[in-house]
């Protein structure tokens, strides 16, 4: 069964190769839910996201034909999209749409609290943070980069990466007790 999953995806991403109409349509199918939950961890809004996911695609049907077959497909893929994120956020930082929140207090918070709160629930409160924090956290806390590679990626610091994850987590941990006071 997994050779026949591969063998088709294999005839599509020839058939995408030859630019193939179809073929595109069958791999954007594929491809394009999981893609999308990777742009809407980065973008701002919806209309980044979307806009995100487009430019992916994009650079995924342009550069079909360097893929090397070694390693997964999907994972090939997800890193042309977390790069296409990566330079959204970048375009975004040298318009001056840096932000910056220093006065988020440190409070413990109940671990009942936490442990009551869905993935999904986690995820809305993550897309709440501001761009260059969630940014970080998304790169090390779902993706597992470590700061000295989100620092380059971002063209920043290892520090100020760390200080971001820092205050993304203090962000959060404020979210969560706003959301469990309601």
């Amino acid at each position: 069964m997994a050779e026949n999953h591969t063998d088709k995806l294999n005839l599509i991403l020839a058939q995408c190769i030859e630019r193939l109409p179809k073929a595109q349509k069958q791999l954007f199918d594929l491809l394009s839910p999981k893609m999308y939950a990777v742009c809407l961890r980065y973008a701002k809004d919806v209309d980044e996201a979307k806009d995100i996911l487009q430019e992916g695609f994009i650079k995924v049907f342009n550069n079909l034909e360097r893929f090397e077959h070694k390693g997964s497909f999907e994972g090939w893929v997800k890193r042309i999209f977390i790069n296409t994120s990566i330079e959204f956020y970048r375009k975004a930082q040298r318009e001056n749409m840096v932000d910056n929140i220093d006065d988020v207090p440190e409070r413990p918070i109940d671990p009942q609290t936490i442990s009551a709160l869905r993935a999904a629930d986690l995820m809305k409160l993550v897309e709440r943070l501001p761009k260059g924090y969630r940014t970080v956290f998304n790169l090390f806390a779902i993706e597992g980069y470590r700061h000295d590679e989100i620092a380059e990626m971002l063209n920043i610091s290892e520090n100020t990466s760390k200080s971001q994850l820092h205050k993304a987590r203090l962000f959060l941990q404020e979210l969560v007790i706003k959301q469990n006071l309601k």
